[in-house]
């Protein structure tokens, strides 16, 4: 029977919050927009009038569809080359759903994104449908086919996995900007040690080329390690220009709600390094350079009044 056009309107409105579900629990755009689209299809082939509540019909087959995908990227992901980050989302990306409490805002960032992957697909989907989207233990029961005891338990052991990544300062746009800016105009400088003053003593920086953009297996530990790689990395270079088809333009901007610094060679978004910041000062520089990843970026990047770079490679 055919999908009537009220079928499909109401699936529609229901599809920013399936993808931002989808988006938290994969760390994927591309694959969080596959994820929708099967449920979509499964929706379409559904007898539903016999649906009674359809947000959580399509909540359940979406969280399944993505507990499947979790478990067959687990193994994808340990033949993949050097170290695998989430996908960044640019600032107004929709797909970054609810962030109107600082709750919901702090659950999205890059930091508790990567924190996420230390988890299995069970505390994945507990987490994220009760921190980021408020259901209640019952609902979460019901969709995952586990008792409400079972789902309070493995909260618990999530959140106590995500602890480290949460607890930040809650930055907006205009101190972001403030951030990156001073951050930019210390690694441009040639002195590390203004660079150095702006990191933890701790600070740790790591990327993902996905083997297509050099990039190093072993994180940098350490505020001087760490300044000296920014500085390596933002110096101007003839190789660098070549293996990115050009000359970066550096912008100020924000990824997940955390600062970060875009990278874009001719429209094209080529990197992303999000700032972990602390009370201290920044914790973390995690850079995203695999183009597979920046896809979604490098469109809403063309959509985006970014006005003048900071700095030019």
């Amino acid at each position: 029977m055919p999908v009537s056009r009220e079928d499909v309107d109401r699936f529609e409105r229901a599809r920013p919050r399936l993808e931002a579900i989808a988006y938290r629990l994969l760390g994927s755009a591309d694959e969080a927009q596959d994820m929708v689209q099967e449920t979509f299809l499964r929706w379409h082939a559904a007898d539903i009038d016999r649906i009674e509540v359809p947000e959580a019909w399509l909540t359940k087959v979406l969280t399944n569809l993505c507990l499947n995908q979790l478990t067959s990227a687990r193994a994808r992901r340990e033949s993949y080359v050097g170290p695998w980050l989430p996908e960044p989302l640019l600032g107004g990306d929709p797909m970054l759903g609810p962030a109107d409490t600082a709750e919901q805002h702090e659950e999205v960032t890059y930091a508790v994104l990567t924190m996420l992957e230390r988890l299995s697909p069970n505390e994945r989907a507990v987490y994220v449908l009760r921190e980021a989207f408020d259901y209640p233990h019952r609902e979460i029961s019901e969709l995952l086919d586990i008792t409400e005891a079972a789902s309070q338990q493995i909260l618990h052991r999530a959140k106590e996995h995500v602890a480290h990544a949460k607890g930040r300062p809650q930055i907006d746009k205009a101190a972001a900007q403030r951030i990156v800016e001073e951050f930019i105009a210390a690694a441009t400088s040639g002195q590390t040690d203004e660079l150095v003053r702006l990191l933890t003593k701790d600070a740790t920086a790591i990327g993902d080329g996905g083997g297509k953009v050099p990039a190093r297996t072993k994180a940098f530990e350490g505020a001087v390690a760490v300044a000296r790689f920014v500085w390596g990395m933002v110096k101007p270079g003839q190789a660098k220009r070549a293996l990115v088809g050009g000359s970066p333009e550096l912008y100020a901007w924000t990824a997940n709600g955390e600062p970060a610094v875009v990278a874009v060679v001719e429209g094209q978004v080529v990197a992303i390094m999000c700032l972990e910041v602390g009370d201290d000062g920044i914790e973390a520089c995690r850079t995203q350079a695999n183009p597979d990843k920046l896809v979604r970026a490098t469109e809403q990047w063309a959509t985006a009044g970014h006005g003048e770079p900071l700095f030019v490679m």
